[in-house]
């Protein structure tokens, strides 16, 4: 039997959830107790977001795998029905250029085929030496400064907002404005008018940049971008997007990383000891996969619509309903990673999902997990003493961004 009621009825019923929930303070690295639930009895189901429609939210591992790879599920968020995540985000829907978040077939092919060369495994194995001199110039402010020290001011910030300035070729010397401005595009609670003046400011930037570019060429991927507007590939306000979408995503989910997922070492102590005294990358290239399955930052779901009916898991998915595929519970369902909730460095944990899965991953994952490891194994080693500064229920998590993560990281030695 399938569930096709229409989305009228769903909402008369009194017992769909809210959504997104809020992690618990009890265990704040799992997902939200309610989500985890769901995950063992129905891995899809309705539930009631912002604006109260109804979309199907998908938790389990092997649900999410179907239809992140089915073509009959689009990324488009213009269309009717799709399940935006906050008033923000529908406002700004008609006045955003497509880009690779927001496209679907040759559309997305095309988009994605002009960001791929940038973030080839060999491109970005070379800049490990750059990255590196980074993290220990950071580090060494951070051995030099007082203690207590944050974590998130001096390194998690700081090391990925560096790497992807210098890869796009965005002066480091603007990263507090397109910071304060991306902060706003990552907000749970975006107003219209807050979202409007985001996306504006950084619009704007982007665009100035790309021209300066034109005349200005220089090896970094706004001016890859530049070329293409020249030779007619994309417009100027398709570049800009493109830009900013990088910009946004370059920093943001890896800064959360970062200091996530030290607290998180800092909490298993064992698993801290052995990743800090071990010699083998495949130990130190494994660890940032489970503390990517372990923490999922992406904490709103993928947003989704179907464009046909799906049948998946005993349920019809009709054409015109939103989607929302949550990857938190996904990478902590059982029947994929045993005992989920322990943070283990030595799980096979390469099939983990927090970059996403299918055509529409992550284009800047191997960027990602090479700072991890740097960083990481880096932190580790040089300040070996590494511990908190203020009991762990002092520490303030992020539960209003889409990416999950902590404000402030107060670590001594």
């Amino acid at each position: 039997m399938t569930d096709s009621l229409p989305s009228t009825t769903i909402q008369e019923k009194s017992d769909v959830p809210e959504y997104p929930m809020e992690r618990s303070a009890q265990c704040p690295f799992a997902p939200p107790p309610e989500v985890r639930a769901l995950t063992d009895t129905e891995p899809l189901s309705r539930v009631r977001i912002w604006d109260g429609s109804t979309p199907w939210l998908v938790t389990g591992y092997p649900e999410l795998k179907s239809l992140m790879s089915d073509p009959r599920v689009s990324v488009d968020d213009r269309r009717p029905g799709f399940p935006h995540w906050n008033e923000g985000m529908l406002s700004t829907v008609d006045i955003r250029p497509r880009s690779v978040f927001t496209s679907d077939g040759e559309e997305h092919t095309k988009f994605r085929r002009m960001l791929t060369r940038p973030f080839t495994f060999k491109r970005v194995d070379a800049m490990r030496p750059a990255i590196q001199r980074i993290t220990d110039e950071h580090i060494d402010a951070i051995l030099a400064g007082p203690q207590p020290a944050d974590l998130v001011e001096g390194l998690a910030l700081p090391v990925p907002s560096l790497v992807i300035t210098e890869m796009l070729g965005v002066p480091y010397e603007d990263h507090e404005f397109f910071q304060a401005h991306a902060t706003t595009s990552v907000s749970r609670f975006a107003s219209a008018e807050e979202a409007a003046e985001g996306r504006t400011g950084l619009a704007r930037y982007l665009i100035k940049l790309v021209k300066k570019k034109l005349e200005e060429p220089a090896e970094d991927i706004v001016t890859e971008l530049a070329e293409r507007v020249r030779a007619g590939e994309l417009s100027m306000r398709e570049a800009a997007q493109l830009g900013t979408g990088l910009l946004i995503a370059g920093h943001e989910t890896s800064a959360n990383m970062i200091s996530l997922g030290t607290l998180a070492l800092l909490q298993n102590p064992d698993q801290l000891a052995l990743l800090r005294d071990s010699d083998d990358p495949k130990v130190l290239a494994n660890a940032v996969e489970e503390l990517m399955r372990y923490l999922s930052i992406i904490q709103n779901g993928q947003r989704r619509i179907a464009v046909e009916d799906i049948e998946i898991g005993g349920k019809t998915i009709k054409a015109g309903e939103g989607i929302i595929i949550d990857l938190a519970p996904a990478n902590w369902d059982a029947r994929e990673f045993p005992e989920p909730e322990k943070l283990d460095i030595l799980r096979p944990a390469r099939q983990q999902v927090g970059f996403g899965f299918g055509v529409h991953q992550c284009v800047g994952q191997q960027l990602a997990r090479v700072e991890l490891q740097i960083v990481f194994q880096t932190l580790l080693r040089r300040i070996p003493t590494l511990k908190l500064a203020i009991p762990f229920e002092e520490v303030e998590f992020k539960h209003d961004r889409l990416a999950y993560g902590i404000y402030q990281l107060l670590v001594t030695w």
